[in-house]
């Protein structure tokens, strides 16, 4: 065995720079996509719930699906309230169980659901509610995990649905509804629910990229360490030279 080869001082100095350009590059890439991957997280589940409020119209028309991107943003709604108000159950407010009061508020050719407060109790007076309005609200998703109504002829919904709200009314029915930033008389302010969350698959392709740029940068440094060990190691002699 003789004295390990090494290669020349410039070869040396060369690959060493070089893998550590193509680390550094490829590290660099990798950190842009996984930023970019982050932006588009924070950018889905931005709270909206304190910017200026802006006309529902802006945000949706009435047979348009639901903007996910807009959840929990304030807009403002007018027009007439309709007959076809219903509560919902299971509405906590902080610690104490009750009930919201949703009635639709008509607007043009359609109507909005309106949560218009909350209650201990359901009460019909409280539900009761005509003429005009001006609302100005969260939007929020329709809900519609299929709980079952216990008695679909009262006036008490689990959730709200807009297939089952739809069938008390004459008009179409928006799919959202809001919950009114001030409660009606009687009632007390319903909670905020429903804020926007990240999907997983949010951003997925950055975060892939960014995986396969730090790959990259893992297999340059490899490459660059398998060819200083074989560029260093011990000559073993030749058979001939035996």
């Amino acid at each position: 065995m003789t004295a390990p080869r090494r290669p020349g001082l410039l070869t040396d100095l060369g690959a060493a720079a070089l893998a550590l350009v193509l680390v550094g590059i490829a590290g660099m890439l990798g950190k842009w996509q996984y930023d970019a991957w982050q932006a588009s997280r924070e950018a889905e589940a931005r709270d909206l719930t304190g910017i200026a409020p802006v006309p529902l119209g802006d945000v949706m028309g009435n047979d348009d699906p639901f903007p996910a991107p807009d959840l929990g943003r304030p807009v403002e709604v007018a027009g007439e309230w309709l007959d076809g108000g219903f509560w919902v159950s299971d509405r906590d407010r902080g610690d104490e169980p009750g009930y919201w009061a949703v009635a639709p508020l008509q607007t043009g050719d359609a109507a909005v659901l309106v949560v218009r407060g909350w209650a201990p109790q359901p009460d019909a007076d409280l539900l009761a509610v005509s003429g005009a309005a001006d609302v100005t609200g969260w939007l929020q998703a329709p809900e519609g995990t299929l709980v079952t109504d216990d008695d679909p002829t009262d006036d008490v919904f689990p959730e709200i649905r807009v297939a089952d709200a739809v069938q008390r009314v004459d008009v179409d029915l928006y799919s959202a509804y809001l919950i009114s930033q001030e409660p009606a008389p009687g009632l007390q302010e319903a909670e905020l629910e429903a804020l926007p969350t990240p999907s997983r698959t949010t951003g997925i392709r950055n975060l892939l990229y960014a995986v396969e740029w730090w790959v990259f940068g893992a297999f340059a440094a490899f490459i660059w360490w398998r060819w200083r060990r074989d560029a260093t190691a011990p000559q073993l002699p030749s058979p001939a030279a035996g």
